[in-house]
């Protein structure tokens, strides 16, 4: 119940033994609850109107919950865990047609676990462009298999820059928490980057420009993710290493991650791996900000309960 939808105490249940009206400060203390002076109804409403609105206002404020106290996100989330280890277990197996139908929905579950964890009340920002950077990462996971060669490529780089774009956009309000404040700290990015230019550019040909732009917005996006929380930081980092890694398959002659394990197997790892820490550091956020904006913006609705009330 609002503040608006509340009864308020009026004089007219006043009820007195005496025909004359008695200020209360004049009646015993057995007969004040039964009586309010009609001087006072309007400070005494203004009074009972800021309280029943706090009461109102924390009994059916939303309660900020991770997907790990929701049933719905925390079956989304066990799904998304099962699927990512058939989908890694079909690369180690060289079943290839099955590690493309599984990336298919991985990110949907992802996007799914988010929208499950954030029910009950009105999503954030940070939450609704995390949803748009899932659903564009989706498209540049299942678009890209109905084509093939460089126009394959592209629509998978397309799409995925635009989802760079999107988890930029919701991290930029936070960028004054992020590496930026620490320039030093800036350093391993910009030559992480640089490197990863300088070797694939050779061998980009006419996919350079573009490479480089998704490139640059990439990196952009895992530093401002380190200004939502450490693990959302890491997850930025790990998604970057993740592309590294697809480019330097696509443009580099003859590139393959050492060890027995394929680097299909390691670009997926990584991707699956950033995405996750992203989405968990980003909820994680979302409750610290529900949270700490709960008791502040609980003053305005308050006083303005109270402003509101009607005089007698």
């Amino acid at each position: 119940m609002r503040a608006s939808a509340t009864r308020r105490p009026t004089a007219h249940g006043c009820t007195r033994s005496s025909s004359e009206a008695l200020p209360c400060s004049q009646l015993s203390a057995a007969t004040v609850p039964r009586c309010w002076d009609t001087r006072d109804a309007g400070a005494l409403a203004s009074k009972g109107n800021t309280v029943v609105a706090s009461i109102s206002r924390v009994s059916h404020a939303p309660v900020p919950s991770t997907f790990l106290r929701r049933r719905p996100a925390a079956l989304a989330a066990g799904a998304f865990l099962l699927l990512s280890a058939v989908h890694l277990g079909a690369h180690l197996a060289g079943a290839e047609q099955l590690a493309e139908v599984t990336q298919w929905f991985v990110m949907p579950l992802l996007a799914l676990v988010v929208w499950a964890a954030t029910s009950g009340a009105r999503r954030s920002r940070l939450v609704r462009w995390t949803l748009v950077a899932l659903g564009f990462s989706w498209l540049g996971d299942s678009a890209p298999d109905l084509s093939s060669g460089d126009v394959s490529f592209l629509t998978m780089v397309g799409f995925f820059l635009l989802a760079q774009l999107a988890y930029a956009a919701a991290f930029w309000p936070r960028r004054g928490e992020s590496l930026l404040r620490r320039p030093l700290l800036l350093v391993p990015y910009g030559v992480a980057l640089g490197a990863l230019v300088a070797v694939c550019a050779p061998h980009a040909g006419a996919l350079l420009v573009p490479v480089m732009v998704y490139g640059v917005c990439l990196t952009v996006m895992a530093v401002l993710s380190t200004g939502v929380n450490r693990v959302a930081g890491v997850g930025g980092a790990i998604f970057l290493v993740s592309d590294a890694l697809i480019a330097l398959g696509a443009f580099v002659p003859g590139f393959e991650v050492p060890g027995p394990l394929s680097s299909g197997f390691w670009v997926m790892l990584t991707y699956l791996a950033g995405q996750a820490l992203l989405v968990v550091g980003i909820l994680r956020r979302d409750v610290q900000d529900a949270s700490a904006a709960g008791p502040a913006g609980g003053a305005p609705a308050v006083a303005g309960g109270a402003a509101g009330a009607p005089s007698a």
